[in-house]
């Protein structure tokens, strides 16, 4: 069945979510919209950011779960006050900090260890082609010299997605706002890779894809490992060099 244009695909979708809420929860917890303030409307969000009206409802919908929007029924969406909202578990992510990434990856090499296995024994065909695409569109990025913090993300996202437990991915979601290192640790400009990551990134994520297009579990978990170690390395490296970690 040919599959209506104005609902971008799975993968597509999920980054255009992830730029439009974080866009406004950056606004939100810049003081842009007072509390009790009223956000733009879904037509206006969906004329000034080009996407589907699905695309921004599922944005202000996790702005809803985050507590700092609240629905009005035939009124529009609020601001909530940021002061009151429940703190919750890793609401002070940052990759400002060294030290933060570093209690990250040792997190996430606990859980995308395994996500890696699983995906190699559990992997259908077109999850499968979906890990490619996103391995080829990290490649795409580093030739043309692009950020890569999304097209990373959606690799490993995608890998998630591929044990068939949702657990896994909705992990990575939870934690996304710190899984890719920023250039900003070593002084690169906003949004760019750091320099010592981009040196080994294409050739990690390479022999992960090969041990999951072979079905190897045991060798797509080593090759994780191997990933999230070697970043790992590299950020101890520089926090012993005395990059600032205030």
């Amino acid at each position: 069945m040919k599959q209506d244009a104005t609902v971008p695909a799975a993968p597509v979708r999920e980054s255009l979510v992830n730029r439009i809420s974080d866009s406004l929860r950056r606004d939100l917890q810049a003081g842009m919209f007072r509390p009790g303030q009223r956000l733009p409307s879904e037509h206006e969000l969906t004329r000034l950011h080009s996407v589907s009206r699905a695309v921004v409802r599922e944005a202000i919908a996790a702005l809803r779960a985050d507590g700092l929007v609240e629905a009005r029924k035939g009124a529009g969406v609020f601001a909530l006050d940021p002061a009151l909202r429940e703190v919750r578990p890793f609401d002070d992510l940052t990759t400002a900090r060294i030290s933060s990434m570093i209690e990250l990856l040792e997190l996430r090499t606990a859980c995308e260890i395994e996500s890696a296995a699983l995906a190699a024994a559990r992997r259908s065909p077109s999850q499968l082609e979906t890990i490619l695409d996103a391995h080829r569109k990290v490649e795409r990025c580093l030739r043309d010299n692009l950020p890569t913090r999304d097209p990373d993300f959606e690799f490993h996202l995608s890998i998630a997605q591929a044990t068939q437990n949702r657990r896994f991915p909705e992990f990575l979601q939870l934690i996304r706002s710190g899984i890719i290192p920023r250039s900003e640790l070593q002084g690169g400009p906003p949004g760019a890779r750091p320099r010592d990551y981009n040196q080994h990134l294409q050739e990690e994520h390479s022999r992960i894809v090969d041990a999951i297009l072979d079905g190897n579990a045991t060798a797509a978990a080593q090759r994780m490992k191997e990933h999230l170690h070697g970043s790992l390395d590299r950020y101890q490296e520089l926090l012993r060099a005395g990059h600032a970690d205030d």
